[in-house]
């Protein structure tokens, strides 16, 4: 993660923490030295839930700062529960986010029993009840994750028509409506240069957003990025993402009225007063995936797809795990082995020269 990142997440963090009760920001400061601003802001976004949850229960009377230590103290292990269904049937969320909350939720409570203690060196709490709840289990091996991938993702002549389809298909989809029309012919270039680069490198949606113009070696065909841990690395893509990546810059500055000290690669339309011309947002990077994606007809198709799909055809074509994995930025063999396991009958035009490092 890079600095702009860290700082972003950290200017979000204190605005959101003033919303929760004390105990969440004291236990959020003591985790400041050892975790990244982007885990301590799931986390926070992860008590907001919980918490409104218990004020719309009607659990606590009065403002989501004042939920008292105390009715953690009463809280049942039903109650508990009844949370976690409300996270699966309410939100919709999947049986692995709902292990990351409750993880987030155990890890506050056991601070609150554990570690914290009163002036009289008494526990914050001296029942936890979120010790006696059990995550879900979502243990599967890879080639079980691979089946479920598979359908997915992009497949055979899917990955070059998606690409062309954000290019040219989906203006002429449709034409009968000029509000779409002129939005697409204004962002086409940028958002075909996007789809691209995902496509031709497996590139994470956070090492995409905070790409500068400077990141991009067009003679070796590689991207610097900040990954997982901070960790630098030289990433190289596809020449196709090269020459969607020229089509773009050669537009940039003057569709989108970018300052020549905007280093950002990708940006978003000039909006507000001021009309200033800002970073395009992770947020919005998904939503056009999501769009273009529905109208494709290929709806479960998402950022992280694109990345599972670009592996799919790594592996496929050049069968080389290890350099699969230094691409990929992972820090576990086991995650890149996921790829070995997915089946796929026509991948003969997988990646075309992508240049990687022998």
């Amino acid at each position: 993660m890079n600095m702009n990142t860290q700082q972003q997440n950290f200017r979000k963090l204190d605005v959101l923490i003033k919303e929760l009760p004390w105990y969440v920001e004291e236990f959020i400061d003591k985790k400041k030295r050892k975790l990244s601003p982007g885990t301590l802001l799931n986390y926070c976004h992860d008590y907001k839930i919980f918490l409104n949850w218990v004020l719309a229960e009607g659990l606590f009377n009065g403002d989501i700062k004042e939920i008292s230590l105390s009715l953690f103290e009463t809280l049942t292990t039903q109650q508990v529960e009844d949370f976690l269904s409300f996270l699966k049937f309410q939100l919709n969320n999947r049986e692995i986010t709902i292990n990351r909350k409750l993880s987030s939720l155990k890890s506050l409570f056991n601070y609150l029993q554990n570690i914290a203690e009163t002036e009289k060196l008494e526990p914050y709490l001296r029942r936890n009840v979120m010790a006696k709840i059990e995550f879900n289990d979502v243990s599967e091996n890879p080639e079980t994750v691979a089946n479920r991938m598979e359908g997915k993702i992009l497949i055979g002549d899917e990955y070059e028509n998606f690409r062309k389809f954000i290019e040219h298909g989906y203006g002429e989809k449709n034409t009968s409506n000029k509000r779409i029309l002129n939005f697409h012919k204004m962002n086409k270039e940028r958002d075909t240069a996007i789809v691209s680069l995902f496509l031709g490198s497996g590139l994470r949606l956070s090492e995409l957003v905070w790409l500068n113009i400077e990141d991009i070696d067009f003679n070796k065909y590689n991207v610097r990025v900040i990954r997982k841990g901070n960790k630098e690395q030289y990433v190289y893509f596809s020449e196709q993402a090269m020459r969607d990546l020229k089509t773009y810059l050669n537009i940039r500055e003057n569709k989108y009225m970018v300052s020549k000290e905007n280093k950002a690669l990708f940006v978003a339309a000039p909006m507000g007063p001021k009309g200033t011309t800002r970073r395009l947002s992770a947020r919005g990077i998904e939503k056009l995936i999501e769009k273009y994606a529905a109208s494709f007809g290929k709806p479960s198709l998402s950022v992280h797809k694109l990345r599972h799909s670009f592996a799919t055809r790594y592996h496929a074509e050049i069968n080389d795990v290890p350099k699969l994995r230094r691409q990929l930025g992972h820090s576990s063999i086991e995650t890149t082995m996921i790829y070995t396991h997915l089946k796929n009958e026509d991948l003969k035009t997988a990646i075309n020269k992508l240049n990687m490092p022998k």
